[in-house]
């Protein structure tokens, strides 16, 4: 395959999951907002929505001060934000209209579909009314498209480079979302909890599970109390876990083994080594040498990843 046209249906992949993502982050945080709490412990929610895509900078030089409606604005529908849903969407359809050939009718029309009607939604004002709602037919066409994908598409490297695509994009934003959502609890999560926390601590993490469609797997995994532990161990290291590291990485290594070429050799042994400390990891040794330390570690490696993709497969990026 060409590297352009894999260049192309990779990032359209990737440009997809990644508006999924950040439905399900300003869903969380829409509805977290809903429930009593101080000002202060709202906005930081929202705070670490723009700390995950590494976002706080540029929206602060944009708008100053954090408040509800310039953060959900700024990540639905400016279009200079490159991780706003709006842009999401639009990259994953330029992709794939580059690539309208290799791709079924099926899966162009879906995508296409996507982009006219979110852009009718943005300028009738319809998000505004029942975000939620909007949140939720994001994640519904999300869905759909890879839904389409996999039932349509020839199962060749065209497939694989989509799916390559996307389960990069899903380990580096579950790891973005682990990181920062339990960097920010402010009751010791590995200790008691004072009662006082209790109910807050129940919202917090079953607003982190409900965003990667956990609240379900959790219950029947475990069928206990919800433990800071246990979701961190759920969204790392859990392989039936479909949005989980290790899930993730485990698509990603047999993707490549699937598009592997003559110089691939290095890129496949480091997708590999790095599932197998994933499938072989115990969570009390992550949360004994420190999570953030072990998912700053991961996001480079999964950074890295990319890079040697992109080097081996696809068109290289410009200096």
């Amino acid at each position: 395959m060409l590297s352009r046209t894999a260049d192309h249906l990779f990032w359209m992949a990737r440009y997809t999951e990644r508006a999924e993502n950040t439905a399900r982050m300003l869903d969380v945080n829409y509805q977290a907002s809903l429930l009593p709490q101080s000002d202060a412990v709202a906005l930081k929610g929202w705070q670490s929505l723009l700390s995950i895509s590494e976002l706080l900078p540029t929206y602060k030089a944009a708008h100053g001060e954090i408040n509800i409606h310039d953060v959900m604005n700024f990540m639905i529908k400016d279009e200079s934000n490159p991780s706003s849903i709006v842009s999401c969407l639009s990259a994953a359809r330029e992709n794939a209209r580059a690539v309208r050939g290799t791709l079924t009718t099926e899966v162009w029309e879906t995508l296409n579909q996507t982009w006219l009607e979110v852009k009718r939604m943005i300028k009738s004002g319809e998000y505004e009314h029942d975000p939620s709602q909007f949140f939720e037919w994001v994640k519904f066409r999300s869905h759909l498209s890879r839904g389409v994908t996999v039932g349509t598409m020839l199962m060749d490297e065209a497939l694989h480079f989509m799916r390559l695509g996307t389960f990069l994009e899903r380990a580096d934003n579950t790891a973005r979302l682990v990181d920062v959502k339990f960097h920010g609890v402010k009751s010791d999560f590995f200790g008691a909890t004072n009662e006082k926390n209790q109910d807050y601590d129940f919202y917090h993490w079953s607003a982190i599970l409900r965003s990667v469609s956990a609240f379900e797997v959790y219950r029947k995994v475990y069928r206990d109390v919800i433990k800071p532990e246990r979701v961190a161990e759920l969204l790392i290291l859990r392989a039936d876990m479909p949005r989980s590291l290790h899930a993730s990485l485990n698509e990603v290594v047999n993707n490549l083994a699937m598009i592997a070429n003559d110089q691939s050799g290095e890129t496949h042994r480091r997708a590999g080594k790095l599932c197998s400390e994933l499938k072989y990891g115990r969570i009390d040794e992550i949360l004994a040498t420190g999570l953030h330390a072990y998912l700053t570690q991961f996001l480079d490696r999964v950074n890295d990843l990319g890079a040697h993709i992109s080097k081996d497969f696809l068109v290289p990026v410009s200096a």
